[in-house]
């Protein structure tokens, strides 16, 4: 079983004949324990086209040192040295838990051995005044060779700074404050691979920098992979505020969502927070895409892919939907009275939430390792790759975005409109939730648009987001209304009090009629005098 642990660490680059400097003069550093000289021996696996190192993913075997074994690096901040690092025993072939943490990168391709480094770590361990670990800090004189044909080696020297468990990053400064009085700078290498393999690469070939771009077309969204004002930014670097076509604007997008949705992959493995929830988003932002601009790209092309991303958001939702669930009861549980919980409330719900976010989990694996997911992620890198641009795809971004937003919001206004002539009742609540879905629709697409409209856009997705809010709230009470009479019904028939249950059931029916008043007021603030005004129309 694969063991995880956060990396938090500097790289700087020395001579040979490189000494460190008297680091007990480091604030908070009590002492510098000398540890000797450890040999480490890694190889390095990865697609022959490199897929993990232009993802900054490094795969590697190593023996020598004290965590002899597998180690998985995933990024999560390259510019602050923040890697989480999973470890697995030693073994002949990449273990198992490992290979599915890069699935999503790696997809039917074969791993192989690419490079090996050979290090001669002379380590010391910082420690405070009561002998606690600091940190580590050693000098590495590396050797590196290429493990494919035609490669070459290499050799450098440089300082590693890790921060131990549970420490205080600050040290980091204070350490680098004192090697840069030593003449020591900062590696320009995020990583010992990154710098093998632009030093061994092949004779006649173009140095590579893997490691420190992302590949061909890819997007790097960084640690807030999926949100909105991350996925803002990338497309911004890839195009441009207000340059470039309206069709560059929208592929630039959507090759933000792609990279979200695959760099989530591993986390949503990981059982991270809200990873289940950030990759759904992403497929349902391109999905919304797809249809949103239609006139921009062919629809004969994207209907299939939509399509396919419509299961994959279903399949993440049964985790993600059980999961919102649970913390809703939890907390509806958590501000009722004592002397209002009769029976085994508690209880229950902990044994239901259990059993059917087990289930949910399960579930959600298993999409994750299909056929059927990885080919969505081919199909999707295809489209990409030759985007089916319509002839408005040429347009300035001014001129065929916001058109497609006031499609939107017509959309939405007709479903709300309806929904507020409707009685309270299950009708009204179906109309609703068709309501939600055109609002997330259109806030979506204004998202979309914001690298290029910038500020109209912005308030158009952020007025539709707020009627999005009072509808799904709205709709979150209804799912909750059925869970909660399923409960309260398991709880009569085993002989508990079903007291508590229809509490909370009435409870859920007064959220739903808060939602029902305050929906007029929410939407006459996204009057459609106020939208076209917002974007300039």
């Amino acid at each position: 079983m694969a063991d995880t642990k956060r990396e938090i660490e500097r790289k700087y680059d020395v001579g040979a004949d490189a000494e460190l400097p008297d680091l007990t003069e480091v604030p908070g550093v009590g002492e510098v324990l000398d540890k000797g000289v450890v040999e480490l021996d890694a190889v390095y696996w990865d697609t022959p086209d490199q897929r993990l190192a232009a993802a900054s993913i490094t795969l590697r075997r190593r023996t020598g040192g004290t965590d002899a074994g597998w180690h998985l690096k995933l990024p999560v901040s390259l510019a602050e040295g923040v890697r989480d690092e999973i470890h697995a025993p030693l073994s002949d072939t990449v273990p198992g838990d490992l290979l599915a943490l890069v699935r999503s990168r790696v997809r039917e391709a074969e791993l192989v051995p690419l490079v090996r480094l050979l290090s001669a770590r002379d380590l010391r361990h910082l420690v405070d005044s009561r002998g606690e670990l600091l940190a580590e800090v050693s000098i590495d004189a590396v050797r590196a060779e290429r493990l494919t044909k035609g490669g070459g080696t290499a050799a450098w020297s440089e300082i590693e700074v890790e921060l131990a468990d549970g420490g205080d990053p600050a040290l980091l400064d204070k350490v680098e404050k004192k090697l840069k009085k030593a003449g020591v700078r900062r590696s320009t290498s995020s990583s010992k691979l990154g710098r093998a393999l632009a030093q061994t690469a092949p004779k006649g070939r173009k140095a590579e920098k893997a490691g420190l771009k992302p590949a061909e077309g890819a997007v790097r969204l960084g640690k807030k992979a999926g949100k909105s004002e991350a996925v803002a930014e990338a497309v911004r670097e890839s195009v441009g505020d207000g340059r470039g076509t309206a069709g560059d604007h929208l592929v630039a997008y959507l090759r933000a969502q792609r990279d979200a949705i695959v760099s989530l992959d591993p986390a949503v493995r990981r059982d991270l927070p809200d990873a289940v929830h950030q990759m759904r988003v992403a497929t349902r932002r391109m999905r919304s895409a797809f249809k949103s601009y239609r006139k921009i790209l062919d629809r004969a092309v994207t209907d299939p892919v939509g399509d396919e991303l419509k299961w994959l958001a279903a399949e993440l939702g049964v985790d993600r939907d059980q999961e919102v669930l649970a913390a809703r009861f939890a907390g509806r549980v958590d501000a009722l009275p004592k002397t209002l919980l009769l029976g085994p409330v508690d209880a229950r719900l902990r044994i239901w939430s259990t059993a059917r976010g087990a289930d949910a989990r399960r579930g959600t694996l298993a999409v994750l390792d299909s056929e059927r997911y990885l080919a969505l992620l081919d199909a999707v890198d295809t489209l990409l790759a030759a985007p089916p641009l319509r002839p408005a795809a040429s347009a300035p971004p001014g001129k065929a975005l916001p058109k497609a937003l006031l499609k939107d919001y017509a959309r939405l206004a007709t479903r709300v409109e309806h929904a507020l002539t409707l009685a309270p009742g299950q009708e009204r609540d179906r109309a609703m939730h068709e309501a939600r879905k055109a609002a997330k629709r259109a806030r979506y697409a204004g998202e979309a648009a914001v690298p290029a409209l910038g500020t109209p856009a912005r308030r158009f997705a952020k007025r539709m987001k707020a009627v999005q809010s009072v509808l799904g709230d709205h709709q979150d009470s209804v799912v909750a209304r059925e869970a909660v009479r399923a409960l309260g019904t398991q709880a009569y028939l085993a002989g508990e009090s079903a007291f508590t249950w229809g509490l909370l059931y009435g409870r859920e029916e007064a959220v739903a009629a808060d939602r029902e008043r305050e929906l007029p007021e929410v939407w006459a603030k996204a009057s459609e005098a106020k939208i076209r005004a917002a974007l300039g129309s």
